[in-house]
């Protein structure tokens, strides 16, 4: 028992918070963070990686520091737009928790799932938990239906061809042990959307344990969505690739 409580302890959550024009969006998902995980009692901090911002997110996110203290949230900035993948290695140079979560600064993926996830890890003894729109009471609000139908079969295409053992491969709401994130990045080669499908499929390649847990995906509050003609082609593109070579 006292084993059980020392390994708690010693567990401390770090989340990865790649932003780009983020400015309105930052101060409330920090905020909805640092609410979650104080409620629940875990041991966090946050580690914000802004790809050189030109609306001032930085600038934002310097004040954030000052407020709830440098042990809590971290700046890691970068000069230019350098791609999410990259940003997840940078993060996680800095990270100092045995837990990673990746999620998107927008406020489409709300703290209050965080819980969850750890409790999900905890239950299973899971190396991955993912949030999935597509199981239990999972659901996504504020998409029209070009992208829901886009999504949905981007999803069901790749279930297809990839057998992957999870329902929803192109969301970025997870939860990695350290150790399992840094080894999947060694393998990823994938570029944009594929690349949070190809941590899935390469994830069951190397034998790790997934469990899921229903997540609401909310359209992003302030900004504009970076889906477009361009990351549709590269979807495909890169799905077929891995098909191919795994």
């Amino acid at each position: 028992m006292a084993a059980a409580r020392g390994r708690r302890a010693e567990e401390k959550y770090s989340v990865l918070l790649p932003t780009y024009n983020e400015r309105e969006n930052l101060p409330l998902i920090v905020w909805l963070l640092v609410r979650s995980f104080q409620e629940s009692g875990n041991n966090f901090e946050i580690i914000v990686i802004d790809d050189g911002s030109p609306d001032g997110t930085q600038e934002v996110a310097e004040q954030l520091e000052k407020i709830y203290g440098s042990d809590k949230i971290l700046l890691r900035p970068r000069a230019k737009k350098l791609g999410l993948g990259t940003a997840y290695i940078h993060g996680m140079q800095h990270a100092t928790g045995n837990f990673i979560i990746i999620m998107d600064a927008d406020l489409s993926h709300h703290p209050k799932f965080i819980p969850e996830f750890i409790r999900k890890q905890k239950e299973g003894n899971f190396d991955i938990v993912s949030g999935t729109r597509y199981k239990g009471n999972g659901g996504v609000y504020g998409w029209d239906l070009k992208r829901k139908i886009i999504s949905r079969g981007a999803n069901f295409v790749t279930q297809v061809l990839l057998r992957p053992g999870a329902s929803d491969l192109t969301g970025s709401f997870r939860l990695y042990r350290k150790e399992v994130l840094q080894k999947l990045m060694e393998k990823c080669v994938s570029k944009g959307y594929v690349f949070q499908m190809e941590m899935i499929v390469r994830a069951r390649q190397l034998g790790y344990t997934v469990g899921e847990v229903p997540i609401s995906f909310v359209d992003r509050v302030y900004g504009e969505s970076k889906l477009g003609g361009n990351e549709i082609v590269s979807f495909l593109k890169g799905l077929f690739t891995l098909f191919a070579t795994t």
